[in-house]
């Protein structure tokens, strides 16, 4: 039988108020989070939160949400942090291991919300000791899938998907067994360049790309869904999550966003996860898991929606998303390669180093020289990955660091 989410029974009653760790509270995963429990008085409370760089903005929210302990990643924002906190109470820590701290903090569930791999390494601390994961860090899964989600098994951890679209396939599965499932669907709102011709994508600026239509995103995400790398990225998430091989996994791209995921069964029904394009949404989902939060996001009205519309993605104007499906299938380690090279290629397309298609280019090369050499082997545990990563993305930086920019516009 196929692996799904691993539920522990202790934790199927919401005991209030749970004790939560918020990992990226000042990201907009918390930033939504944070309004979810404003929606929900007496609920939840907050032992700890974590954030990257921003010292000022990781105290307000930790004022804002009473937390007891504030770790920053990055200890140059130390003295911000503790300026915000003064006279508050609230303990401050900077430096990775004070973020790995805040992660194994005594609660009943982690918000792992933190962007990139730098979130691997405290989320997969609290699903070692067995703790609720509400998961909204892709890199976990993309990354190291495989041993993460055995880690998970072995310990007992129960791991939520926060990502709108996995929360609303875990929803409309019902816990149904996975074998009786014939497919399941991602949808993509299709992003910015939806109706673009492949010429005007090649030449769309940064700002243009993050003229994201339907959702409010980091930079990162939001150009990874311009050009539907972000849709891949969540099939190899769903892979994990739910036990599905890559060909029983679809996409189809919905304008709308409302729809945001379909479960296909055996004797032809289908069900879905309907919502208005909220993360609030997915987000009490998980933290109230299995009960119900209130929220006050706006209510699903079809009769003034009108119309839902869906098509077939075109992967001709959209080669990212083939490239992921590609790497999944082949498997290995193959989707930790292509994450590093997509997050090193991003960086430098925002920085307006290369042009938008060169993204998808970089990353493929990056994959064919780590299958050559042997790099692409499947890591077995969390730190190998992390290592794959940190190769890879030292070779794609010397490869932009050496090579002449102007001159890597290419046609595609």
């Amino acid at each position: 039988m196929l692996q799904m989410l691993d539920v522990k029974s202790e934790n199927r009653a919401l005991k209030a108020p749970r004790r939560l760790v918020i990992l990226g509270a000042s990201g907009s995963i918390g930033q939504s989070a944070a309004d979810v429990l404003r929606d929900a008085p007496g609920l939840f409370e907050v032992a700890a939160v974590a954030g990257g760089r921003d010292g000022a903005a990781l105290g307000r929210m930790a004022r804002r949400l009473g937390a007891r302990f504030a770790a920053l990643a990055d200890p140059a924002g130390y003295a911000d942090l503790k300026a915000e906190l003064a006279g508050s109470g609230v303990e401050a820590a900077a430096g990775a291991e004070s973020v790995v701290a805040a992660a194994v903090a005594p609660a009943d569930m982690v918000l792992g919300a933190i962007v990139g791999t730098a979130g691997l390494a405290p989320t997969f601390a609290a699903v070692e000791l067995g703790r609720a994961v509400a998961l909204a860090n892709k890199e976990c899964l993309v990354c190291a899938g495989a041993a993460f989600m055995s880690r998970a098994r072995e310990a007992g951890a129960t791991v939520l998907p926060v990502d709108s679209e996995h929360n609303a396939i875990f929803q409309a599965l019902g816990g149904a067994d996975p074998r009786r499932i014939e497919k399941m669907t991602l949808t993509a709102s299709g992003g910015p360049f939806r109706t673009w011709s492949r010429e005007a994508i090649a030449a769309a600026r940064p700002e243009q790309a993050l003229a994201h239509p339907n959702w409010a995103m980091g930079r990162k995400v939001t150009i990874d869904s311009a050009g539907l790398m972000n849709k891949g990225l969540e099939l190899i998430e769903a892979h994990h999550l739910f036990g599905i091989e890559p060909s029983r996994l679809d996409v189809l791209v919905h304008p709308q966003s409302i729809v945001h995921g379909l479960v296909s069964f055996m004797d032809g029904s289908v069900t879905a996860g309907l919502a208005h394009p909220d993360m609030k949404t997915p987000i009490a989902h998980c933290l109230a898991w299995p009960e119900r939060a209130p929220t006050t996001v706006r209510r699903l009205d079809l009769a003034a929606v009108g119309a839902l519309t869906f098509e077939a993605p075109d992967f001709g104007r959209f080669p990212a998303l083939r490239l992921a499906m590609d790497a999944l299938a082949a498997g290995q380690g193959l989707p930790t390669v292509l994450n590093a090279a997509n997050e090193v290629a991003v960086e430098a397309y925002l920085a307006g180093a290369i042009p938008f298609y060169d993204i998808v280019k970089l990353v493929s090369q990056a994959c064919d020289a780590a299958l050559a050499d042997g790099t692409a082997r499947e890591p077995g545990t969390v730190a190998e990955a992390l290592a794959v990563d940190h190769i890879v993305r030292e070779r794609l930086g010397a490869v932009l660091a050496r090579t002449n920019l102007v001159g890597m516009v290419t046609k595609q």
